[in-house]
């Protein structure tokens, strides 16, 4: 009987140990499989090299086109982009959280000094231009404007079509909101017409729109709205875009890609990105691609204006 249960007794102890083993075996190849597949990705995330940059609503789409055209051209660099506004873009530069801050306006002395504050020291680089389209709905009749009317219509002195030759109807304002560069340009040169003694600003009735397309939009919906985009956003074929003067003895001009690169058109503008001091390495290996003759030919597919060689 004592055998009997002996024998009992180490049959059912060698099966939990067996399985043990076998449990321990299993987990030992699991283990070193990871290992394996954590050290292959850690090989190929070393040779990756990402680029973040952030900023100008009007650049967002040339820049996507960018980053996608030279991802083809360097498989190894991955460019993050994202919008949110100049002023977004340029804070993230200050607060050295991106490598590339889209801009469609030139830095503030401001925001320049911020940057200086925090040991940056920011480089402009010129990458594209852009002409700034004013646009109002099909229907509407007008055809041109001189930069003082548009002034007097964006401070509230002109309320409505009638008083610059179109129907008896209320002007509706629309504008980028104040965290777009293109507001701030607009509110410079058009708002307050170059003038830096000026301190005129946008009518209180004027509807702040968070994006290009939401212009395009409302233009295309509202008969009586007005507003004011990126050429490279206009769609003459839903959208009448007017002629501009830059004052009443000055000839009325269309924005194009010819007339914003001559500079008869009174609202062309360049378009930026800034780097955190001078670009080295990847970074300065992007920013060379793009004034390229392949970069720039993705400016013009787009609607833009490319650089010059001059």
């Amino acid at each position: 009987m004592k055998l009997a249960i002996h024998n009992s007794f180490d049959k059912s102890a060698r099966k939990p140990y067996g399985l043990l083993n076998l449990f321990l075996a299993v987990m030992l190849l699991f283990l070193v499989a990871c290992g394996s597949s954590d050290s292959t990705n850690s090989d190929t995330s070393s040779s990756q090299q990402t680029i973040q940059n952030k900023g100008s609503d009007t650049l967002v789409n040339v820049a996507l086109a960018w980053a996608e055209a030279y991802h083809e051209v360097e498989p190894d660099v991955s460019i993050a982009v994202t919008g949110g506004g100049s002023g977004t873009g340029i804070a993230a530069l200050i607060n050295n959280t991106v490598d590339i801050a889209n801009a469609s306006r030139a830095m503030s002395e401001d925001e320049i000094e911020q940057a200086r504050a925090k040991g940056i020291e920011p480089v402009e680089h010129v990458v594209a231009i852009d002409a700034l389209a004013i646009i109002v709905n099909l229907e509407n009749p007008i055809e041109k404007l001189t930069i003082q009317q548009l002034a007097n219509m964006y401070t509230g002195k002109i309320t409505n079509w009638n008083e610059v030759g179109g129907s008896d109807a209320p002007i509706v304002l629309l504008s980028r909101e104040t965290n777009s560069g293109t507001h701030v340009y607009f509110l410079e040169e058009v708002v307050r017409q170059g003038d830096e003694e000026n301190t005129d600003i946008f009518a209180p009735q004027t509807l702040l729109m968070p994006s290009s397309v939401g212009i395009t939009s409302e233009v295309r919906r509202n008969p009586n709205a007005i507003g004011y985009d990126g050429l490279g956003y206009v769609d003459a074929e839903h959208e009448k875009i007017i002629a501009i003067a830059a004052d009443s003895d000055s000839d009325f001009i269309m924005p194009t890609v010819e007339t914003a690169s001559e500079g008869a058109y009174p609202l062309a503008r360049d378009l930026y990105m800034y780097t955190a001091g001078e670009a080295s390495g990847a970074l300065a290996d992007y920013l060379n691609w793009i004034l390229s003759s392949d970069g720039q030919d993705i400016v013009a597919s787009l609607g833009f204006v490319p650089l010059t060689e001059n």
